[in-house]
Protein backbone atom coordinates (compact mmCIF):
# COMPACT_ATOMS: atom_id res chain seq x y z
CA UNK A 1 0.00 0.00 0.00
CA UNK A 2 2.74 2.66 0.98
CA UNK A 3 4.74 1.43 -2.57
CA UNK A 4 1.47 2.65 -4.54
CA UNK A 5 0.60 5.66 -2.44
CA UNK A 6 4.22 6.84 -3.19
CA UNK A 7 3.96 5.78 -7.08
CA UNK A 8 0.46 7.92 -7.29
CA UNK A 9 2.29 10.87 -4.88
CA UNK A 10 4.78 10.89 -7.32
CA UNK A 11 2.52 10.84 -10.38
CA UNK A 12 0.66 13.72 -8.85
CA UNK A 13 3.58 15.70 -8.38
CA UNK A 14 4.60 15.24 -12.07
CA UNK A 15 1.24 16.02 -13.17
CA UNK A 16 1.33 19.28 -10.80
CA UNK A 17 4.66 20.27 -12.52
CA UNK A 18 3.61 19.70 -15.82
CA UNK A 19 0.47 21.76 -15.51
CA UNK A 20 2.43 24.57 -14.04
CA UNK A 21 5.40 24.48 -16.16
CA UNK A 22 2.20 24.46 -18.88
CA UNK A 23 0.72 27.61 -17.29
CA UNK A 24 3.83 29.60 -17.08
CA UNK A 25 4.75 28.94 -20.62
CA UNK A 26 1.08 30.57 -21.31
CA UNK A 27 1.82 34.09 -19.88
CA UNK A 28 1.78 37.04 -21.86
CA UNK A 29 2.80 40.07 -21.10
CA UNK A 30 1.52 43.29 -21.86
CA UNK A 31 2.76 45.03 -25.13
CA UNK A 32 3.89 48.24 -24.70
CA UNK A 33 1.60 51.11 -26.59
CA UNK A 34 4.61 52.40 -29.00
CA UNK A 35 4.46 48.94 -30.92
CA UNK A 36 0.43 48.76 -30.79
CA UNK A 37 0.49 51.87 -32.54
CA UNK A 38 2.93 51.10 -34.88
CA UNK A 39 1.25 48.33 -36.31
CA UNK A 40 -2.31 49.04 -35.56
CA UNK A 41 -2.63 53.00 -36.11
CA UNK A 42 -2.76 54.45 -39.34
CA UNK A 43 -2.93 58.09 -41.25
CA UNK A 44 -6.33 58.61 -40.35
CA UNK A 45 -5.42 57.88 -36.87
CA UNK A 46 -6.08 60.89 -34.62
CA UNK A 47 -6.47 60.77 -30.58
CA UNK A 48 -8.23 62.90 -28.09
CA UNK A 49 -7.23 63.61 -24.34
CA UNK A 50 -10.49 63.82 -22.52
CA UNK A 51 -11.20 64.21 -18.49
CA UNK A 52 -10.37 61.22 -16.07
CA UNK A 53 -6.75 60.32 -17.64
CA UNK A 54 -8.58 59.35 -21.26
CA UNK A 55 -6.24 59.18 -24.03
CA UNK A 56 -8.91 58.46 -27.11
CA UNK A 57 -8.14 56.93 -30.68
CA UNK A 58 -10.54 57.93 -33.44
CA UNK A 59 -10.60 58.25 -36.98
CA UNK A 60 -12.74 60.84 -38.87
CA UNK A 61 -12.92 59.93 -42.41
CA UNK A 62 -14.81 60.38 -45.61
CA UNK A 63 -17.00 63.43 -47.54
CA UNK A 64 -15.87 66.21 -44.43
CA UNK A 65 -19.34 68.23 -45.83
CA UNK A 66 -21.50 64.84 -45.68
CA UNK A 67 -23.91 63.88 -42.90
CA UNK A 68 -21.92 62.70 -40.05
CA UNK A 69 -21.97 58.52 -38.93
CA UNK A 70 -20.64 57.87 -35.54
CA UNK A 71 -20.19 54.03 -35.06
CA UNK A 72 -19.09 52.13 -32.03
CA UNK A 73 -17.33 48.52 -31.75
CA UNK A 74 -18.62 45.47 -30.29
CA UNK A 75 -16.60 43.72 -27.12
CA UNK A 76 -12.90 43.13 -27.27
CA UNK A 77 -12.97 44.64 -30.75
CA UNK A 78 -11.68 47.87 -32.30
CA UNK A 79 -12.74 50.37 -34.61
CA UNK A 80 -11.10 48.37 -37.68
CA UNK A 81 -14.13 46.47 -37.74
CA UNK A 82 -16.29 49.66 -39.14
CA UNK A 83 -13.60 49.86 -41.76
CA UNK A 84 -15.56 47.95 -44.61
CA UNK A 85 -18.62 50.60 -44.46
CA UNK A 86 -16.06 53.36 -44.43
CA UNK A 87 -14.48 52.03 -47.73
CA UNK A 88 -18.41 51.68 -49.24
CA UNK A 89 -19.93 54.74 -47.47
CA UNK A 90 -17.43 57.52 -47.05
CA UNK A 91 -17.89 58.71 -50.31
CA UNK A 92 -21.11 60.05 -49.44
CA UNK A 93 -20.57 60.52 -45.58
CA UNK A 94 -17.95 61.89 -43.02
CA UNK A 95 -17.79 58.59 -40.83
CA UNK A 96 -16.10 58.83 -36.95
CA UNK A 97 -15.15 55.98 -35.28
CA UNK A 98 -13.46 55.11 -32.40
CA UNK A 99 -11.64 52.75 -29.77
CA UNK A 100 -13.56 52.41 -26.43
CA UNK A 101 -11.54 52.60 -22.85
CA UNK A 102 -10.35 49.33 -22.96
CA UNK A 103 -10.57 48.72 -26.11
CA UNK A 104 -8.00 49.04 -29.52
CA UNK A 105 -5.66 52.24 -29.36
CA UNK A 106 -7.67 53.95 -26.35
CA UNK A 107 -5.58 54.50 -23.32
CA UNK A 108 -7.46 54.61 -20.25
CA UNK A 109 -6.21 54.21 -16.07
CA UNK A 110 -6.52 50.91 -14.26
CA UNK A 111 -8.73 53.06 -11.87
CA UNK A 112 -11.40 53.67 -14.99
CA UNK A 113 -15.13 52.01 -14.49
CA UNK A 114 -16.36 51.48 -17.40
CA UNK A 115 -20.25 51.42 -17.89
CA UNK A 116 -22.68 51.87 -20.56
CA UNK A 117 -23.64 55.30 -19.31
CA UNK A 118 -19.89 55.99 -19.27
CA UNK A 119 -19.23 55.06 -22.57
CA UNK A 120 -22.59 56.64 -23.96
CA UNK A 121 -21.17 60.09 -22.64
CA UNK A 122 -17.94 59.73 -23.56
CA UNK A 123 -18.71 59.03 -27.37
CA UNK A 124 -21.09 61.78 -27.14
CA UNK A 125 -18.32 63.85 -26.43
CA UNK A 126 -16.11 62.49 -28.98
CA UNK A 127 -18.76 63.72 -31.49
CA UNK A 128 -19.51 67.21 -29.81
CA UNK A 129 -15.79 68.03 -29.78
CA UNK A 130 -15.98 67.15 -33.40
CA UNK A 131 -18.36 69.25 -34.68
CA UNK A 132 -20.58 66.32 -35.84
CA UNK A 133 -24.24 68.43 -35.14
CA UNK A 134 -26.74 65.99 -34.92
CA UNK A 135 -25.65 62.49 -36.05
CA UNK A 136 -26.48 59.17 -37.42
CA UNK A 137 -25.19 56.42 -34.10
CA UNK A 138 -24.66 53.30 -35.01
CA UNK A 139 -23.07 50.16 -33.23
CA UNK A 140 -22.64 46.19 -33.14
CA UNK A 141 -22.77 44.04 -30.58
CA UNK A 142 -21.85 45.61 -27.09
CA UNK A 143 -21.60 49.05 -28.95
CA UNK A 144 -25.34 48.52 -30.03
CA UNK A 145 -26.11 48.95 -26.75
CA UNK A 146 -23.89 51.97 -26.17
CA UNK A 147 -25.63 53.36 -29.47
CA UNK A 148 -29.17 52.93 -28.08
CA UNK A 149 -28.05 54.50 -24.27
CA UNK A 150 -26.83 57.56 -26.49
CA UNK A 151 -30.40 57.86 -28.12
CA UNK A 152 -31.59 57.99 -24.74
CA UNK A 153 -29.10 60.07 -23.13
CA UNK A 154 -28.74 62.62 -25.40
CA UNK A 155 -31.91 62.37 -27.93
CA UNK A 156 -30.40 66.11 -29.10
CA UNK A 157 -27.39 64.79 -30.79
CA UNK A 158 -29.25 62.05 -32.42
CA UNK A 159 -30.39 62.05 -36.08
CA UNK A 160 -30.82 58.44 -36.42
CA UNK A 161 -30.09 55.20 -34.36
CA UNK A 162 -28.66 51.87 -36.23
CA UNK A 163 -28.70 48.82 -34.50
CA UNK A 164 -26.24 45.52 -35.64
CA UNK A 165 -26.86 42.60 -33.29
CA UNK A 166 -26.98 45.16 -30.73
CA UNK A 167 -26.81 43.52 -27.37
CA UNK A 168 -28.54 45.11 -24.42
CA UNK A 169 -32.31 43.85 -24.82
CA UNK A 170 -33.83 43.23 -21.46
CA UNK A 171 -35.41 39.75 -21.76
CA UNK A 172 -32.68 37.63 -24.11
CA UNK A 173 -34.69 35.18 -26.46
CA UNK A 174 -33.39 32.13 -26.68
CA UNK A 175 -29.31 31.18 -27.85
CA UNK A 176 -29.34 28.05 -30.16
CA UNK A 177 -26.39 26.47 -28.43
CA UNK A 178 -23.83 27.51 -25.91
CA UNK A 179 -21.58 30.66 -26.01
CA UNK A 180 -18.32 30.22 -27.98
CA UNK A 181 -15.84 29.30 -24.86
CA UNK A 182 -13.75 32.62 -24.42
CA UNK A 183 -17.36 34.26 -23.76
CA UNK A 184 -18.22 31.96 -21.48
CA UNK A 185 -15.01 32.39 -19.87
CA UNK A 186 -15.46 35.81 -19.38
CA UNK A 187 -19.12 35.57 -17.95
CA UNK A 188 -17.73 34.57 -14.94
CA UNK A 189 -15.00 36.03 -12.24
CA UNK A 190 -13.22 32.59 -12.16
CA UNK A 191 -13.16 32.33 -15.98
CA UNK A 192 -11.50 36.05 -16.49
CA UNK A 193 -9.18 35.04 -14.03
CA UNK A 194 -8.07 32.16 -15.61
CA UNK A 195 -7.48 33.92 -18.69
CA UNK A 196 -6.04 37.04 -17.60
CA UNK A 197 -2.02 36.54 -18.05
CA UNK A 198 -2.51 33.32 -20.72
CA UNK A 199 -2.04 33.29 -24.65
CA UNK A 200 -5.94 33.56 -25.78
CA UNK A 201 -5.06 32.84 -29.54
CA UNK A 202 -7.05 29.07 -29.48
CA UNK A 203 -9.71 30.80 -27.68
CA UNK A 204 -9.79 34.19 -30.00
CA UNK A 205 -9.98 32.25 -33.32
CA UNK A 206 -12.71 29.39 -32.04
CA UNK A 207 -14.93 32.98 -30.62
CA UNK A 208 -14.05 34.38 -33.77
CA UNK A 209 -14.62 31.55 -36.10
CA UNK A 210 -18.14 31.80 -34.32
CA UNK A 211 -18.77 35.26 -34.49
CA UNK A 212 -17.81 35.66 -38.52
CA UNK A 213 -19.30 32.06 -39.41
CA UNK A 214 -17.40 31.86 -42.50
CA UNK A 215 -14.08 30.72 -41.26
CA UNK A 216 -12.32 31.83 -44.11
CA UNK A 217 -12.38 35.67 -42.69
CA UNK A 218 -10.92 34.58 -39.32
CA UNK A 219 -7.51 34.87 -40.79
CA UNK A 220 -4.34 34.85 -38.61
CA UNK A 221 -3.95 38.83 -39.02
CA UNK A 222 -7.20 39.14 -37.60
CA UNK A 223 -6.80 36.70 -34.59
CA UNK A 224 -3.44 38.52 -33.70
CA UNK A 225 -4.95 41.95 -33.81
CA UNK A 226 -7.86 41.25 -31.26
CA UNK A 227 -5.27 39.62 -29.29
CA UNK A 228 -3.06 41.84 -29.23
CA UNK A 229 -4.78 44.90 -28.71
CA UNK A 230 -5.99 43.09 -25.75
CA UNK A 231 -2.71 43.12 -24.64
CA UNK A 232 -2.46 46.53 -24.29
CA UNK A 233 -1.29 47.94 -20.72
CA UNK A 234 -4.17 48.53 -19.01
CA UNK A 235 -6.82 46.33 -20.90
CA UNK A 236 -7.26 43.54 -19.57
CA UNK A 237 -7.53 45.24 -15.95
CA UNK A 238 -10.19 47.00 -17.48
CA UNK A 239 -12.02 44.42 -18.76
CA UNK A 240 -11.59 41.75 -16.85
CA UNK A 241 -13.09 44.19 -14.15
CA UNK A 242 -16.49 43.85 -15.42
CA UNK A 243 -18.92 46.49 -16.54
CA UNK A 244 -21.40 48.80 -14.18
CA UNK A 245 -24.99 48.55 -14.93
CA UNK A 246 -27.05 51.46 -16.20
CA UNK A 247 -27.84 54.14 -13.73
CA UNK A 248 -31.98 52.95 -14.22
CA UNK A 249 -33.95 49.62 -14.75
CA UNK A 250 -33.87 49.05 -18.75
CA UNK A 251 -37.41 47.53 -19.85
CA UNK A 252 -38.87 46.86 -23.02
CA UNK A 253 -40.63 49.59 -22.63
CA UNK A 254 -37.69 51.86 -22.39
CA UNK A 255 -37.29 51.54 -25.78
CA UNK A 256 -40.38 53.39 -26.59
CA UNK A 257 -38.38 56.45 -26.12
CA UNK A 258 -36.72 56.33 -28.76
CA UNK A 259 -38.21 58.83 -31.39
CA UNK A 260 -35.86 59.01 -34.23
CA UNK A 261 -35.75 56.93 -37.15
CA UNK A 262 -34.10 53.59 -36.55
CA UNK A 263 -32.94 50.76 -38.58
CA UNK A 264 -32.24 47.41 -36.84
CA UNK A 265 -29.82 44.55 -38.66
CA UNK A 266 -29.24 41.22 -37.57
CA UNK A 267 -27.56 38.13 -38.81
CA UNK A 268 -29.82 35.26 -38.21
CA UNK A 269 -27.01 32.89 -37.31
CA UNK A 270 -25.53 35.05 -34.66
CA UNK A 271 -24.33 32.73 -31.60
CA UNK A 272 -24.26 35.58 -29.50
CA UNK A 273 -27.10 37.33 -29.54
CA UNK A 274 -29.85 35.72 -30.82
CA UNK A 275 -32.08 37.03 -33.76
CA UNK A 276 -34.62 37.54 -31.54
CA UNK A 277 -33.29 40.08 -30.14
CA UNK A 278 -32.96 42.32 -33.05
CA UNK A 279 -36.89 41.63 -33.87
CA UNK A 280 -37.43 42.72 -30.13
CA UNK A 281 -35.43 46.12 -30.68
CA UNK A 282 -37.30 46.51 -33.62
CA UNK A 283 -40.96 46.10 -32.41
CA UNK A 284 -40.63 47.88 -29.42
CA UNK A 285 -38.92 51.01 -30.96
CA UNK A 286 -41.57 52.74 -32.79
CA UNK A 287 -41.35 52.97 -36.11
CA UNK A 288 -38.16 50.95 -36.45
CA UNK A 289 -36.87 48.86 -39.96
CA UNK A 290 -35.78 45.48 -39.72
CA UNK A 291 -33.39 43.49 -41.63
CA UNK A 292 -32.15 40.05 -41.32
CA UNK A 293 -29.86 38.17 -42.95
CA UNK A 294 -29.77 34.47 -43.45
CA UNK A 295 -26.30 32.84 -42.58
CA UNK A 296 -24.84 35.37 -41.24
CA UNK A 297 -23.34 35.99 -37.72
CA UNK A 298 -22.36 38.46 -35.50
CA UNK A 299 -20.56 41.23 -37.97
CA UNK A 300 -22.83 41.84 -40.99
CA UNK A 301 -20.42 44.76 -41.61
CA UNK A 302 -17.21 42.50 -42.21
CA UNK A 303 -19.00 39.27 -43.01
CA UNK A 304 -21.38 40.78 -45.91
CA UNK A 305 -19.38 44.33 -45.82
CA UNK A 306 -21.65 45.35 -49.52
CA UNK A 307 -24.70 43.99 -48.75
CA UNK A 308 -25.14 45.35 -45.23
CA UNK A 309 -23.50 48.95 -46.23
CA UNK A 310 -26.17 49.30 -49.27
CA UNK A 311 -28.71 48.81 -46.96
CA UNK A 312 -27.21 50.87 -44.21
CA UNK A 313 -26.69 53.11 -47.59
CA UNK A 314 -30.61 53.04 -48.65
CA UNK A 315 -31.72 53.69 -45.35
CA UNK A 316 -29.30 56.63 -44.70
CA UNK A 317 -30.75 58.00 -47.83
CA UNK A 318 -34.45 58.30 -46.82
CA UNK A 319 -33.21 60.30 -43.78
CA UNK A 320 -34.78 63.84 -43.76
CA UNK A 321 -32.21 66.14 -44.44
CA UNK A 322 -30.19 66.98 -41.08
CA UNK A 323 -31.14 70.52 -41.10
CA UNK A 324 -34.73 69.53 -41.22
CA UNK A 325 -34.45 67.29 -38.19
Amino acid sequence: MRKLLRVLGWGLGTVIVVLAVGWLALQRPDIPWPKLEAKYANAQSRWMDLPGGLHVHYRDQGRRDGPTIVLVHGFSASLHAWEPWVQRLGGDYRIITLDLPGHGLTRAPTTYQISPDANADLVDTVARRLGAGRFVIGGNSMGGGVAWNLALRHPEDVRALVLVDAAGWPRPTRRDGPPPLIFALLGNPVGRALIRNIDTHVLAEKGLKSAYVDPALVTPALVDRYVELSRAPGHRDLILAGRQRTGRAITPATFAQIHVPTLVMHGQADALIPVGDGEAFAKAIPGARLVTYPGVGHVPMEQIPDRSAADLGAFLKSLPPPSAG
